[in-house]
């Protein structure tokens, strides 16, 4: 029988497996978000979700709500009921405030140009 802890061991095995899926996902919609890969195979997949939750602008969720795919974006996963215990209460709240408030179009830091009111 396993314990709690084999468990968790599983869940965040089978979330880092994820985590790393996320590249590949990312890749067939013309994203490659290196530094996610990159804190994953340092980190682990739980540590980055954790680390990178509380970083606005961090996990490529703008680019996946450009390409209308935020089910595969990493707060989606976090927020799978598999992986729900991983996390932290707070932590899962930002994950689901994230989503429901990510902003639908991404700015890049450039300036829009507005029409002026002529009065």
């Amino acid at each position: 029988m396993r314990g709690p802890r084999q468990a968790a061991s599983g869940a965040e095995a089978r979330f880092h497996k994820e985590m790393m899926g996320l590249y590949d996902r990312f890749a067939t919609l013309g994203f490659r978000p290196v530094l996610l890969r990159r804190f994953v195979l340092l980190k682990g997949g739980v540590a980055t979700a954790k680390e990178l939750i509380f970083n606005p602008g961090t996990t490529g969720l703008e680019r996946l709500l450009d390409a209308g795919k935020p089910e595969l974006s990493m707060e989606a996963l976090m927020l799978h009921p598999d992986y729900r215990d991983l996390f932290t209460d707070l932590e899962l709240k930002e994950a689901t405030q994230r989503l429901e408030n990510a902003p639908r179009r991404r700015s890049r830091g450039r300036l829009e140009a507005k029409p002026t009111e002529r009065k």
